[in-house]
């Protein structure tokens, strides 16, 4: 895979359902291009240990047992974006999720003038999702993703990369939750692939090949629609 350096600020979509290779692909787009991966997941946690404004709203909703609403999640996205390592991109990982979350985050950037530079579809088969996703498992340590058949470490129980021993699987990664999670996403998300066609932003990537292959097809997605 090619390495450049992206010398102006882009902001990135990842789409694609479960198992898809978003967080994969996401990491490696950062050690390639400097960009700043942001998932949903990661920044509601790090706005609560922070103690901000948005994180203590967000951990009052989540102590209740209630989801985040689509404003904390703007306003701890719009403090995250603020902060410096921002400055050369960021790729957007697990949001948003529907059409108003996509209008919120347009509003978003558009208060510095910012704008989704490409939102990336990663085309996958739902069957081969099933057989992906029930494989696969995660570095304790670090988080670098595995697979039973097609990514094992190069030492038997130990990370490559940060050469843990210590692995981990979702619980939810079974064939049926999976199957479940995958409706949900053409229900929920794909339409966004319709919203971003509209906008003339979308590209799609076939995902369904090897790691290296799909990271080349985005490396080339990101040289050509950064600014």
């Amino acid at each position: 895979m090619t390495t450049d350096v992206m010398t102006r600020p882009a902001v990135l979509i990842l789409l694609g359902p479960p198992g898809a290779g978003k967080g994969t692909q996401a990491r490696m787009l950062e050690e390639s291009f400097g960009l700043v991966q942001l998932s949903t997941g990661d920044l509601l946690r790090a706005a609560v240990a922070a103690g901000t404004e948005a994180g203590k709203a967000a951990k009052s909703v989540m102590e209740s047992g209630g989801l985040v609403s689509d404003e904390i999640v703007i306003a701890i996205l719009r403090d995250r974006l603020a902060e410096p390592d921002c400055a050369k991109g960021v790729i957007l990982d697990g949001f948003p999720r529907t059409a108003v979350q996509a209008e919120a985050l347009d509003a978003l950037l558009s208060e510095t003038g910012q704008k989704i530079n490409a939102a990336i579809s990663l085309e996958v088969d739902d069957d081969a999702m099933v057989t992906r996703v029930a494989g696969r498992y995660t570095c304790a340590g670090c988080g670098e993703g595995y697979h039973d058949t097609f990514k094992q470490p190069q030492k038997a129980g130990t990370c490559d990369k940060c050469g843990s021993t210590e692995m981990k699987r979702r619980a939810d990664d079974n064939a049926e939750t999976v199957a479940s999670r995958l409706a949900a996403y053409h229900e929920q998300t794909a339409p966004l692939i319709t919203y971003y066609g509209d906008k003339g932003v979308l590209q799609k990537i076939d995902a369904m090949g090897q790691i290296d292959e799909v990271a080349n097809g985005l490396a080339a997605i990101v040289k050509t629609a950064a600014p």
